[in-house]
Parts: structure tokens; C-alpha cells; sequence
């Protein structure tokens, strides 16, 4: 490998020797790209995953019905789709938020230590010590029409995807803001970062400019290792029938809606719980990959 190959290369050669990772990223492209296109899918086959047919429920897998139906003659593949881009989008999403909210406290927190580091930090510490599920129960129970949201915002499908995404976020921050404090603490010892304060730059500028870019590579990893723990969260929640409501589909209500079927009809429960587990083991995967992949030292391992 060449001494002035581009660094996104050596990153994405690096990726690419974990095995483990590279079928992990290649089963969440396909699970995307599929989920992303379910409608366009769904028109090219004649199927319209959200209309019941009650003479056709709980069928076997078909030339038409490709895993069969629900329990209200829905087609079980579209409907996979569906809830797949659901669940990934809160994912992805809550990740990102999360990121954000961390990253903003922890780079704070570390570069300007003192009274406020220790606020910020027993702060992070007391939303950990929280007992999650509860709390997340909490949360997902609070009436948006007794806060002030107007009712038809309050009930429509919009609404609750991204109220979930708040939710699921507001739990996820702390490992972020610990990780990028701890990366701030060390950063703002180097040169460069001296170099800009003797210069005059201001704080919010190193912060942003200097700081977070080269805490980049440990962001991208906690962000994309955190993506299947929120996905466990939201199916958590709409398993409770605190999260995404029918008919919108979600993997999370989908094992709500197959639990009473499960000695009928076990694939109900089967096929959402197997891409439930599928997706947060790839995820974690593409995490661990992605963490050698931006050391440096992988190089010289292997």
C-alpha cells in the first residue's frame, strides 16, 4: 500500500479485511435499500401491504404473498419492509440526535473543566444511573395533548415516529458525551490547539474547528454501535404499545400484534424478532470494524 494513498482509502481497505463487518454493512445496505424502496416494490408486485383481506389471513408463503400473511390477510414481507424502515429510521435518527446532544456537552464539559464540567458530568451520571426501561416507559407514556399539541398532530403517524426519536435520544446521549469529554480532556493538551488559543481564536470556534473534527473517528463508531440499541429501544417500546401505533408497521408491534399467535402462526413472531436480532448484531459488527479501521495502529497489526 502506497505511503500516500488518500486516508478515506487506507479507512475503507482496513474496513473491508474485518469479515465480520464487511457482511454486516452489506446485509444493512440491502436491508435499506429494500426498505427504503418497499413502496416501489409493493406497486411493482400488486400489493398493497396496508389493505386487509380477511379471507386470505395467515396464509403460507405464495407466488403473490412471498412469507405469507398476518392475521388480518396483510401481505408479511411488505409489511417487514414497512416496519424495517420504521425501526431503521428511528435508529439512525436517534443515533444522530444523540450525537449531537453528547457532543455538545462533552466537548463543553472538556474544554472548559471547572464548576461546569463537574455540572455537566454529574449531570451525565445522574441520566445513567436511571433506571432505563422504566424511564423510557415514562417518557413514551406522557399525552402530547396535555402538553399543548394540538390533537390530530398529536395522533398522526408523523408525530409519533418522531416523538420516539426524541425519546430514544434523550436516553442515549451520555456514553457520547463521556467519550467525547475524554477525547476534548486530551485534544486540548496538543499543539495545535494551543497554537489557535495563542492566536486569538475563540473557544466555540477551537471547540468546533479543531476539537470535534479529530474526535471524528471515536464519534462515528460510538454513534453507529448505538443505532442497534435504540432500535432494541423502539421495538421495546412498541412492543409495550407505547411506540409506533398500528397500522403504521413497526418490528416492535409487529411482535405485539403475533404474540397471540404464536402457536398458529409462530413465523409472525419468528421473522420480525430474527431481523430485530440480525440488525443490532450488524450494527455492533460495523461498530467494531469501523473502530479498527480508524486506529491507525490496525495497520501495523496486520
Amino acid at each position: 500500500m502506497s505511503a500516500g494513498a488518500h486516508p478515506t482509502r487506507l479507512v475503507w481497505r482496513r474496513l473491508l479485511r474485518h469479515r465480520l463487518a464487511e457482511i454486516s454493512l452489506a446485509f444493512l445496505v440491502v436491508l435499506l435499500v429494500l426498505s427504503l424502496g418497499a413502496p416501489l416494490l409493493a406497486g411493482l408486485r400488486g400489493v398493497d401491504p396496508s389493505m386487509t383481506d380477511l379471507y386470505h389471513r395467515l396464509e403460507g408463503p405464495s407466488a403473490r404473498n412471498w412469507l405469507g400473511t398476518d392475521d388480518l390477510g396483510r401481505d408479511l414481507f411488505q409489511r417487514l419492509l414497512d416496519g424495517g424502515r420504521v425501526s431503521l429510521l428511528v435508529g439512525i435518527m436517534g443515533a444522530i440526535l444523540s450525537a449531537i446532544l453528547g457532543a455538545i456537552i462533552g466537548v463543553v464539559a472538556g474544554y472548559r473543566g471547572g464548576r461546569l464540567d463537574s455540572v455537566l458530568m454529574r449531570f451525565t451520571d445522574g441520566v445513567i444511573a436511571l433506571p432505563l426501561l422504566p424511564l423510557l416507559v415514562i417518557l413514551a407514556a406522557i399525552d402530547p395533548a396535555k402538553i399543548g399539541i394540538p390533537p390530530d398532530v398529536a395522533q398522526s403517524e408523523t408525530f409519533s415516529l418522531y416523538r420516539i426519536v426524541v425519546i430514544v435520544a434523550l436516553t442515549g446521549w451520555t456514553t457520547v458525551a463521556r467519550l467525547v469529554r475524554a477525547e476534548t480532556l486530551s485534544l486540548k493538551a496538543r499543539d495545535f490547539t494551543r497554537a489557535a488559543q495563542a492566536l486569538g481564536a475563540r473557544p466555540w470556534r477551537i471547540m468546533l474547528r479543531h476539537i470535534l473534527p479529530n474526535a471524528a473517528g471515536s464519534l462515528v463508531v460510538s454513534t453507529t454501535m448505538s443505532i442497534g440499541t435504540l432500535i432494541l429501544f423502539e421495538s421495546t417500546l412498541s412492543f409495550l404499545g407505547l411506540g409506533i401505533q398500528p397500522p403504521a408497521a413497526s418490528w416492535g408491534n409487529m411482535l405485539t400484534g403475533a404474540q397471540e399467535l404464536l402457536q398458529e402462526a409462530p413465523m409472525l413472531a419468528v421473522w420480525p424478532g430474527l431481523l430485530i436480532l440480525l440488525t443490532v448484531i450488524a450494527f455492533n459488527f460495523l461498530g467494531d470494524g469501523l473502530q479498527d479501521a480508524l486506529d491507525p495502529r490496525s495497520e501495523r497489526r496486520t
